[in-house]
């Protein structure tokens, strides 16, 4: 569907500044709500929200559906009487420009479970109605969610594969000797989940009350290690009797590797997914939609057909395409959830069907200006190329920050960018960028935070290919002058994106 002309900025909750080493749902994140409201924008982009694990990825969380305790705020927990003032008083001198996760989950995750305590001790009969109200709505992934997490702490956090049979084949006695003996970490991870929806809830009521929409994030794919897999095996192309992938995700040889990508993500078994009138996709749409206000699909290309690379393969090539029933999967999302707001990543290999799956349903697509300068006038991501229903951004998560970019960019790609500029604005390389963003005609305009503040590599979020260094940016709260704020208001009036009413 499109969406009205409007801009935005890219942002996820972890780089918010703060105290406790990492950014979360509290006081930061309004006053971020603040700076996007005197800014006139009307957009917040994030990162999918799940509970992360080996590699901090929000792209690999142990659940579609749960978000992620590091998000809880400790100061909203300690206003609502859950944790007190001395409980936050020894928190360690955290680095305030890189999130060092594990020195934040070794200080937060007790703080988290003395909350959870106090809360059984001390929560109101209105609250305690509250969480039971939330347990109860929420009970067809909270169950198995809550029993996994609990189950993989058991076990060491070893792989729900490396587990005794009777808990990886989910044997109905096994579980139910389990749930009795966990119930402490069972009720501690309903917990988490309750305190982190309700904080959201909070966050995201001030945003839609400020204009300002919220922008959510579906991985196509989940983790091999997640509560989704081991809950819902039939789901996906396993190998029934050890639980491994028969068949794994990935992208073929191109490019920029001559091996392809090799994800290792399980593949769906859509079969069964048609078989069931596509449950599984529609329910987990439908709790996305309840959390925020539009859905940008990663790897959109995979609905319409993926790479297929048997399980064992050591790298890509060997693959192969596979057809993926998208026309029927978005057909009956729209008959049972009504319009789809959805945008779709249609970057990298990406050929006629699957841009006609995306215009059948009206998709925006995504258009990244970074991409825009290799090559002549025919270029798809020049702005005078671009639909006006696309989301077009200077850089996304994925690409370095437009600093970082333009100064590692080969010599012909400056040139063609500083002859389509002919001249350079006042502000630098990086905003004449932003506002070739702003001024052209697609509905959308989404600019990374970092961009705002002209940012160099060393701001980057990821880097795909590598394993080290990646999601842990941050930035000071000091950054969000009233000078960005006015200079993104100028060309929110300039290039009329003033959006309409959430």
């Amino acid at each position: 569907m499109p969406f009205p002309r409007a801009s935005g900025i890219l942002l996820h909750p972890t780089s918010l500044p703060g105290r406790y080493g990492i950014g979360d749902l509290g006081l930061e994140a309004y006053q971020f709500i603040d700076f996007l409201a005197r800014s006139e924008q009307r957009l917040w982009q994030i990162l999918p929200l799940g509970p992360t694990g080996y590699g901090n990825s929000p792209y690999m969380s142990f659940s579609t559906m749960a978000g992620n305790p590091l998000l809880i705020s400790p100061d909203i927990l300690r206003d609502n009487g859950f944790l007190s003032e001395d409980d936050l008083r020894d928190a360690p001198g955290f680095a305030i420009d890189k999130i060092d996760f594990e020195q934040v989950i070794a200080w937060k995750m007790p703080l988290l479970r003395q909350a959870c305590e106090n809360f059984k001790q001390k929560a109101s009969p209105i609250q305690r109605t509250e969480f039971e109200g939330f347990c109860r709505g929420k009970a067809t992934w909270l169950e198995d969610y809550s029993l996994f997490m609990a189950l993989l702490e058991d076990q060491e956090g070893g792989s729900w594969v490396e587990w005794p049979d009777e808990l990886r084949l989910r044997k109905p006695e096994a579980l139910d000797l389990w749930r009795d003996k966990l119930a402490d970490q069972i009720f501690f991870q309903k917990f988490l989940q309750f305190e982190f929806f309700r904080q959201w809830r909070e966050l995201k009521t001030y945003s839609n009350a400020q204009n300002i929409r919220i922008i959510g994030d579906i991985p196509i794919y989940v983790a091999h290690n997640s509560s989704d897999v081991w809950a819902n095996p039939e789901v996906f192309q396993l190998n029934s009797e050890t639980g491994q992938p028969l068949e794994v995700a990935g992208v073929p040889p191109d490019y920029f590797s001559e091996t392809g990508q090799l994800w290792g993500n399980p593949l769906y078994n859509w079969g069964y997914l048609e078989s069931t009138n596509f449950t599984w996709w529609v329910e987990r749409v439908r709790e996305i939609l309840a959390h925020v206000d539009m859905i940008r699909i990663d790897h959109f290309r995979g609905l319409e057909a993926y790479w297929s690379v048997p399980a064992g393969e050591e790298t890509a090539i060997n693959g192969q395409w596979v057809k993926a029933p998208g026309y029927k999967l978005f057909e009956v999302i729209r008959q049972q959830l009504g319009s789809l707001p959805i945008i779709a990543e249609d970057l990298g290999d990406i050929d006629q069907a699957v841009l006609d799956l995306r215009d059948h349903f009206g998709f925006p697509g995504m258009k990244i200006l970074h991409f825009a300068f290799g090559s002549d006038a025919k270029n798809s991501y020049l702005p005078f190329n671009v639909d006006a229903n696309s989301v077009i951004y200077t850089g996304t998560h994925d690409n370095n920050t437009t600093l970082g970019w333009y100064q590692q960019a080969p010599d012909y790609e400056r040139d063609r960018l500083h002859q389509y500029l002919a001249c350079t604005g006042p502000y630098g390389i990086v905003w004449d960028l932003i506002r070739l963003a702003m001024s052209s005609v697609a509905n959308q305009a989404i600019i990374p935070i970092q961009d705002v503040f002209s940012l160099g590599s060393d701001a980057r979020m990821n880097a795909p290919g590598t394993s080290e260094n990646n999601w842990a940016w941050r930035f000071r709260a000091e950054a969000m002058t009233q000078d960005y704020s006015n200079r993104l208001k100028e060309m929110v009036y300039i290039y009329g994106r003033q959006g309409d009413k959430v």
